[in-house]
C-alpha cells in the first residue's frame, strides 16, 4: 500500500534530506489531502474516532523514547541559541509530560462526540420539523510555537470534532512535535482513519505560514494561532480565513468593597503567581477605595513577599516603599511575568469602566460576598470569561471540562472563550416535511 502523503513528508524530514523543498507545492498538496480527509472524517462514526484517539494515546506512550530523543536535540539547539529559561521550560519534555500528553488525548476521547448532535428542534405551523445539527468546520490550520504538547492537543480536538487539521509547529520544536505527530497518526491508521486527517508541516520554512494564512487554495476553513503576541498579530492581520485567537491577556482581579480579605488574598495570589506566563494570569489588581484601609496594604505586601513586582498608583505606592510608580502603559500591558499593576477605584462602576477601557476581553474576576454586585459585574463586563470569587487561572479548556483546548478566543463571532471540540463545529439545518409547498 502506498504511504500516506503526511507520512511521506514526516519520513523525509526525519531522514534529514538535503533536497530542496518546493514549499508552495507541498502545502498545496497538503491542503487538497486535508480536504479529502475531512469529507471522510466528517462521516466517521463516533466510536471509530474514539478508538482512533485511544490508539493515538497508546502510540504516544509507546514512542516515549523516540519523542524524548527528538526533544533532547531540540533542547540542545535551544541552549546553544541562548533561549531563555522560560522558553526552555515550555519546550522541554519528560516522561511525565509525555504521559500527560497521552492522558490528555484519552480525556478528549472520553468526551461526547459533538458531531450530529441536535441542539434545537421545533415544528412550524405548516407541520415542517426543523432541527439545528452540529457539523464539523472542515479543515483547520493550527500555527503554534514552542509547546510540543499543542501537537497532540490540537490534533485530538480536531479529530473529536470531525475536522482535518494541518499543524505548523515552531522551528525550535520541530523534532519534538514531529515525533509526537508521527505517533499520533499511527494511532489514527490503527483505527482505520487516514493519516491525512492530521498533517504536520515537517520543515521550518516561514513561507509555509504565509501560505496557510492565504487559505491553501480555499482548502483551509479556520486558522488558530497559539503563541506570542507577534505571531498572533501577524495571523490576525494577514489571514484570509476566519481566525480563533486572542492577542492580549490583560486580565483583571477586582477586590470589591464586600470582599473577604482571606479569600481575596488566596485567589489573587493564585491568579497572579501560580504560573505567571499563561494568558489567564492576572495582570492588574483593582481595589475598591472603601476597603483600601483594610485590604490594600495586606494584598500588596503579600504580592511583594511572593516575589512579584508591584507597579501602583499613588495609593498603592503609599502602602509600601517597594511599590514602583505605574505609568499609563502599565494598565494596557500583559506582563507574562511576576509583575502586576495595582490601582484604587471608587466603586464597582469605575472598576467595570477601567476593565472595559484597558482590558482585552479575555478573563476578569470579581471578589465579593455581595451577590448583586457580582451579578452586575458578570453582566456588564464584556469579556469571554467573567468570574466571581475564583482565580483567573481557571481560564482553561481542561478546567472547563472540555478535555483540552485549542486556544482562547476573545472575538465575538462563533467561538468565544476556551475553544474545545464543541466550539470546533458549525451547524446546519435539517428540515423534515410531508409534501409541504410554499404558497
Amino acid at each position: 500500500m502506498a504511504m500516506p502523503h503526511a507520512a511521506r513528508l514526516s519520513v523525509a524530514a526525519s531522514a534529514g534530506s538535503a533536497a530542496p523543498v518546493d514549499v508552495p507545492a507541498v502545502l498545496s498538496q497538503m491542503g487538497r489531502a486535508a480536504r479529502a480527509a475531512a469529507r471522510t472524517l466528517a462521516l466517521a462514526p463516533a466510536e471509530q474516532k474514539t478508538a482512533a484517539l485511544k490508539a493515538a494515546a497508546a502510540r504516544i506512550r509507546a514512542a516515549t523514547p523516540e519523542i524524548l530523543a527528538a526533544n533532547a536535540d531540540d533542547m540542545a539547539r535551544a541552549r546553544a541559541d541562548g533561549m531563555s529559561g522560560a522558553f526552555q521550560d515550555r519546550l522541554a519534555l519528560t516522561e511525565s509530560r509525555i504521559e500527560a500528553i497521552a492522558a490528555g488525548v484519552e480525556m478528549v476521547a472520553g468526551l461526547p462526540d459533538p458531531v450530529g448532535a441536535v441542539t434545537e428542534s421545533w415544528t412550524r405551523p405548516n407541520g415542517l420539523v426543523i432541527e439545528r445539527v452540529r457539523t464539523p468546520l472542515g479543515v483547520i490550520g493550527v500555527i503554534y510555537e514552542s509547546r510540543p504538547n499543542v501537537t497532540a492537543d490540537a490534533a485530538a480536538l480536531c479529530v473529536r470534532a470531525g475536522n482535518a487539521v494541518i499543524l505548523r509547529g515552531g522551528s525550535d520544536s520541530l523534532g519534538s512535535s514531529g515525533a509526537i505527530h508521527k505517533a499520533f497518526v499511527a494511532g489514527l491508521v490503527d483505527a482505520g482513519l487516514s493519516a491525512d486527517c492530521v498533517q504536520f508541516v515537517p520543515f521550518s520554512d516561514r513561507t509555509a505560514v504565509g501560505l496557510m494564512l492565504g487559505g491553501l487554495d480555499g482548502n483551509l476553513d479556520v486558522i488558530v494561532p497559539r503563541g506570542g503576541k507577534g505571531l498572533v498579530a501577524r495571523v490576525q492581520s494577514e489571514a484570509r480565513v476566519p481566525v480563533f485567537a486572542h492577542l492580549d491577556g490583560i486580565v483583571h482581579v477586582y477586590v470589591h468593597a464586600a470582599a473577604d480579605l482571606d479569600m481575596a488574598k488566596t485567589v489573587l495570589l493564585n491568579a497572579k503567581m501560580r504560573r505567571t506566563g499563561i494568558c489567564g494570569a492576572a495582570e492588574t489588581l483593582l481595589v475598591d477605595e472603601k476597603v483600601a484601609a483594610s485590604q490594600l496594604k495586606p494584598l500588596v505586601e503579600m504580592l511583594l513577599d511572593a516575589g512579584c513586582e508591584v507597579r501602583g498608583d499613588a495609593a498603592a505606592q503609599a502602602v509600601d516603599p517597594r511599590v514602583k510608580p505605574a505609568v499609563d502603559a502599565d494598565w494596557d500591558t500583559e506582563y507574562e511575568d511576576a509583575i502586576i499593576s495595582v490601582k484604587l477605584v471608587p466603586d464597582l462602576a469605575a472598576a467595570i469602566d477601567h476593565i472595559e477601557t484597558h482590558g482585552s476581553h479575555h478573563t476578569d474576576s470579581i471578589i465579593t460576598r455581595d451577590e448583586a454586585a457580582a451579578a452586575r459585574f458578570l453582566r456588564e463586563v464584556d469579556s469571554a470569561i467573567v468570574m466571581h470569587n475564583a482565580s483567573t487561572q481557571f481560564a482553561d479548556g481542561g478546567e472547563f471540562g472540555f478535555g483540552a483546548e485549542i486556544g482562547i478566543a476573545t472575538g465575538r463571532m462563533h467561538a468565544r472563550g476556551p475553544v474545545g471540540a464543541e466550539q470546533l463545529t458549525s451547524f446546519k439545518y435539517r428540515v423534515h416535511g410531508n409534501g409541504q409547498t410554499r404558497p
